[in-house]
């Protein structure tokens, strides 16, 4: 980052020089005071500062990576110019190239720069609470899991946590981009660089520095601008080939206007005209500009890809699937019934809480908060392991026990067609089922709800055209058709009792009709969101496999960030067919006027760097992208 800045700060003062020698050779034209000394002198400091280095940089390109580097077009056409005695419009070339390459960098460092910033959202030092209830301060570095950290009012959350004592608002605007604070109770996830606004709180750490928000932010930030998109890797293809293709057509036609009878000079001078006429340099950085300020803005609105070819394809979805549990829905389900069949509902309570404590699904933070609420203590449970779309397994002090759904039931040989069951399954409410071996013990039975944002965000989705809104889940049929009821989905996009391979088969078959997206947030969801064209993991808090398994990551779970990334992809895609439509018409125009009109070489120059500098700030443009401005983007 610091050899960054210096190089933009050196590019900056070579191009103050390049713009201050021209102003003190185009100044001798019209006052006779100038000594011509002085306007030979600046014109000299204008091709040094304003050639010299990019002749460097393109010979230092064809050396080492055996590529034609657009600038050396430029270099050559500012000589070819001044050894006919044009030398003031080269210097113009000059000059403007390095005035133009100079706002681009600064233009695109602005982007880049953007994330970056979260680094300095990190606090130094957070105060730590001892197992003897001293508090000291310590850097944040030095934290480690399960350590106790205390929060001040205003104090930035140093990393991710779970909230242990206390109750406040937390600003998150820094990490989500939803712009009104978020109320926080005891065993809610505290996320890195958030702001404690207004009470006194108590944080579990959950992670340590290297592995919290910002730090995982930044690593798909990084990765997302090492992946280019297909237009990218097109345009860089294309201009390689296509400078090399203008460096031979310039020499050619050059020695075609000598084998004519023209003048050197003169067949020169046109040659060199249309060396920068025919310049692809708008079309190389046109692409790049756009995606790169799109992938800014979606990052400071709490949306991160993982590359420009997800933004890319992301414009052309046209069916979404969701899972249900914990994207579609809060995923803060409640306990409405405990149901043993052995022994009473504390009994049950407790062994419930001792095998859900092992797993990250929101079932079992609904029964651990439960137990919580009851002063009921969970049962010691080990060896547990997880069966994605099924349940968990594990063993206490009796025995191996379990807790799922009726699949895993199914597996263990354990019948679920007790007449007291009936009730629960034939309701709306989600039901796990507990047991040992063949055993049945009791169940338990959830109710979910909707998020706020989910029907706002498929409104949204369907108000931009989306031809298909899908929902899978793993959960009963009942529960999924009442959820997907209230969201307004009909009951044939609705696929319910589903395993992880079935949701692969469900967005392959999708995929037969189109680009399809996928949002999920579980260990479950990841096949599908591998397969899917686009995989979109919900909620930074989510599965760290289905993160790494995604193209997007949403940092909020505001569904209609979705609609709001959606939209931005579609923006993009039209900024580059524009920038790409304007680079090439200006191009044509500059060649056919220089080819056949005589086009002066100044005015060949402003059409070529004043088209360049165009593009770049059409692209700019979705830096602002009103993603970034509020949660109702």
């Amino acid at each position: 980052m610091h050899e960054d800045s210096l190089s933009d700060r050196l590019g900056t003062a070579l191009t103050a020089v390049t713009v201050a020698g021209m102003a003190i050779a185009l100044s001798a034209l019209v006052l006779p005071a100038v000594p011509p000394a002085l306007s030979d002198a600046a014109l000299l400091a204008v091709y040094l500062a304003g050639g010299l280095p990019a002749a460097l940089a393109a010979l230092r390109e064809l050396w080492s990576d055996r590529r034609l580097d657009i600038d050396l077009l430029m270099v050559l056409a500012a000589l070819a110019a001044a050894s006919v005695g044009a030398a003031l419009e080269g210097a113009v070339l000059l000059t403007l190239f390095s005035l133009s390459s100079t706002l681009e960098h600064r233009a695109m460092g602005k982007a880049r720069r953007a994330v970056e910033a979260l680094m300095a959202l990190r606090p130094e030092n957070a105060l730590l609470r001892g197992d003897d209830g001293q508090i000291r301060e310590t850097a944040v570095g030095d934290l480690q899991i399960g350590d106790v950290v205390i929060l001040r009012p205003g104090a930035r959350i140093p990393v991710d946590g779970t909230l242990i004592e206390g109750e406040g608002d937390l600003d998150e605007s820094a990490i989500t981009g939803e712009s009104l604070p978020a109320h926080k109770s005891p065993g809610a996830r505290l996320s890195e660089a958030t702001v404690n606004l207004n009470a006194v709180l108590a944080m579990r750490v959950e992670r340590p520095l290297s592995a919290s928000t910002v730090a995982r932010m930044i690593a798909l930030v990084t990765e997302a601008q090492a992946m280019k998109a297909p237009s990218e890797r097109f345009s860089e293809w294309f201009g390689q080939r296509y400078t090399v293709a203008v460096l031979l057509g310039s020499v050619l036609l050059f020695l075609l206007f000598i084998r004519i009878g023209w003048p050197v000079e003169k067949s020169l001078y046109r040659a060199a005209t249309i060396l920068v006429s025919a310049s692809p340099c708008a079309i190389v950085i046109s692409v790049p500009a756009a995606i790169l300020s799109a992938l800014s803005a979606a990052a400071r609105g709490g949306v991160l890809f993982k590359g420009g070819g997800a933004l890319e394809t992301l414009s052309e979805v046209r069916i979404f699937a969701f899972d249900k549990t914990g994207t579609l829905t809060t995923g803060k389900a409640t306990v409405t019934g405990i149901l043993p069949l052995e022994g009473d509902e504390a009994a049950l309570l407790a062994l419930a809480a001792g095998v859900e404590r092992h797993s990250e699904h929101p079932i079992a933070a609904a029964i651990l908060m439960a137990a919580e609420e009851r002063g009921i203590r969970p049962n010691p449970v080990w060896n547990t392991r997880a069966s994605p779309s099924e349940g968990i397994e594990g063993m206490d002090e009796t025995g191996p026990l379990w807790a799922g759904n009726p699949r895993l039931a199914a597996r263990m040989g354990a019948p679920l067609d007790h007449p007291r069951l009936a009730p629960l399954q034939q309701g709306s409410q989600t039901v796990v089922y507990f047991g040992r071996g063949s055993q049945l013990l009791g169940a338990i039975s959830l109710a979910d709800q909707p998020r706020e944002t989910s029907s706002r965000g498929l409104a949204a989705l369907r108000k931009a055209g989306i031809e298909r809104l899908v929902m899978m889940t793993g959960d009963r049929r009942p529960v999924a058709l009442a959820i997907g009821q209230k969201l307004g989905l009909e009951d044939a996009a609705i696929h319910a009792d589903l395993l992880p391979g079935d949701k692969v088969r469900l967005v392959d078959g999708l995929a037969q009709e189109g680009r399809v997206a996928f949002v999920g947030d579980g260990v479950n969801d990841a096949a599908a969101l591998a397969r899917a064209d686009v995989g979109i993991a919900m909620g930074v808090a989510g599965s760290e496999v289905a993160l790494q398994a995604a193209e997007v990551a949403l940092l909020s779970d505001n569904m209609e960030r979705l609609a709001a990334a959606h939209r931005l992809a579609r923006r993009t895609a039209a900024v580059i067919r524009q920038n790409l439509a304007f680079a090439l018409g200006a191009m044509l125009v500059l060649v056919i006027g220089s080819t056949f009109f005589e086009l002066p070489l100044p005015l060949a120059v402003i059409g070529h760097e004043g088209g360049t500098l165009l593009v770049v700030l059409n692209g700019l443009r979705l830096l602002f992208d009103p993603i970034r401005a509020d949660g109702r983007a």
